[in-house]
């Protein structure tokens, strides 16, 4: 055990969200300028401090060290693109309406609740909580129970940077506490990262307060290879996609959907960089791939592994765990109907399905409940976005990995959610755009 922490009461939960709902008073009128001064003081604290709080991040949630500076580094970065650019997007907008003048001015709705989930504990974060913040609403985040020590970091860094008491809080709660923070009259809106279950939950109680929320939910990517494309860039971008943070990641290519003719020189490409990664000890640098953060976890991963090769998938290579550690794996001859096509693996998990057109590539492609983001790889790029066009998903990636980016709007469709995080419409989803019109009397 690496810590304890005590649950708040329901008196101490009262107390931080009215906390919340005061500071919003004055953070609301509170300059850009000044916003951004605390966004870049906590972009140059993460940098500092890069050293320790992945260190944190690693002990508490077991991803490789070299990955958790990273996902800080990443914070800096989102931090000190909402402080440049979050005046230009929330700038009045014009409009041409036959009035003397009419316009959108964009202004901040309150206290907004983050469910942050465990896999990225402080980028997952500051993908809401940057925008949010520079928009001029509070937060309170409720973080993943196993990240609580990240948690309660984070909170200090936005005090140490200059943020006011209450701008920004996080809340040490259970799972039930959550309808009572979003019932509450002072919290305007929520946006969660989990589970569909969690999602659906959530949204329903949001709902039932007609409170706005934004659901970032599973995912089962589809990375489709076309038989032109540049076979080594593209294995190793998709092993790296499905085995970073040891598969625990949402936006991870999960299914790979190769073209017929390019089947046999994937399959023995894939197998020949899948056995060059060395799983073991997250702090070693020569670490690869790290262990899944719970046990559970690994027994979820399994139980769809074996119950694919039940239906006739293949296991290829991999898939016996020891402890927390779950060898990364590759299923071949996966099919519809098979957990590992149906269901979001999320873990060192690759499934490969072969497609004899690229219509069909398309059809396996969208034969999903879920819709957050794919891939395609060819050297004919006007025929990849032409495919891109047709895949139902909140993004598609053609020749790149598939990434979160502070400039790019993020989200998902069908059962991946709905709403934007990034980018200028992830800003935008915790303001009131306000019409405004006005008539010179005559």
């Amino acid at each position: 055990m690496l810590a304890e922490y005590p649950l708040m009461n329901d008196s101490q939960l009262e107390q931080i969200i009215t906390r919340a709902h005061v500071a919003f008073a004055s953070w609301k009128k509170a300059s850009f300028a000044e916003r951004s001064s605390v966004l870049n003081r906590v972009a140059m604290l993460l940098r500092r401090d890069q050293e320790p709080l992945a260190t944190l991040i690693t002990r508490e949630m077991g991803k490789v060290i070299a990955e958790a500076r990273g996902e800080v580094e990443k914070c800096a970065l989102t931090a000190e693109f909402y402080a440049e650019n979050s005046e230009g997007f929330l700038k009045d907008e014009t409009l041409t309406a036959g009035y003397s003048r009419s316009f959108v001015t964009h202004q901040p709705i309150g206290t907004i609740l983050g469910i942050m989930p465990w896999n990225f504990p402080f980028w997952q974060v500051f993908r809401y909580a940057a925008p949010t913040l520079m928009a001029g609403n509070t937060c309170l985040l409720k973080h993943a129970p196993n990240v609580c020590g990240c948690a309660q970091s984070l909170e200090k860094i936005f005090l140490d940077a200059g943020a006011p008491g209450g701008v920004f809080t996080s809340l040490i709660v259970d799972t039930p506490a959550v309808e009572k923070i979003i019932n509450s009259e002072f919290v305007q809106a929520v946006t969660l990262t989990g589970s569909e279950k969690a999602g659906s939950s959530v949204a329903s109680i949001a709902g039932h307060n007609i409170k706005k929320s934004v659901m970032e939910l599973g995912g089962s990517d589809a990375l489709i290879l076309l038989p032109d494309a540049d076979m080594k860039t593209a294995v190793s971008v998709a092993l790296n996609s499905r085995m970073l943070n040891a598969g625990q990641s949402c936006i991870g290519a999960k299914r790979f959907i190769i073209l017929k003719d390019a089947e046999h020189d994937f399959m023995q490409e894939f197998l020949v960089q899948l056995k060059t990664l060395k799983q073991g000890d997250p702090f070693d640098k020569n670490t690869s791939t790290g262990p899944m953060a719970r046990l559970d976890l690994v027994q979820a991963l399994e139980k769809q592994t074996k119950e694919s090769i039940s239906k006739g998938a293949s296991l290829e290579y991999g898939g016996d765990s020891n402890g927390c550690n779950f060898k990364p794996a590759l299923l071949s001859n996966v099919k519809e109907g098979m957990p590992a096509f149906e269901e979001e693996t999320f873990g060192p998990l690759a499934a490969v399905i072969i497609a004899p057109t690229e219509k069909e590539a398309i059809r396996l492609a969208n034969s999903s409940k879920y819709g957050l983001a794919g891939s395609i790889w060819t050297k004919d790029v006007e025929k990849g976005i032409a495919l891109a066009k047709q895949m139902e998903t909140g993004a598609v990636f053609i020749n790149a990995l598939v990434k979160s980016d502070p400039r790019l709007p993020f989200g998902g469709i069908k059962k991946s959610g709905y709403g934007r995080e990034l980018g200028r419409l992830g800003i935008l989803e915790f303001v009131n755009a306000k019409t405004i019109v006005a008539d010179e009397l005559k």
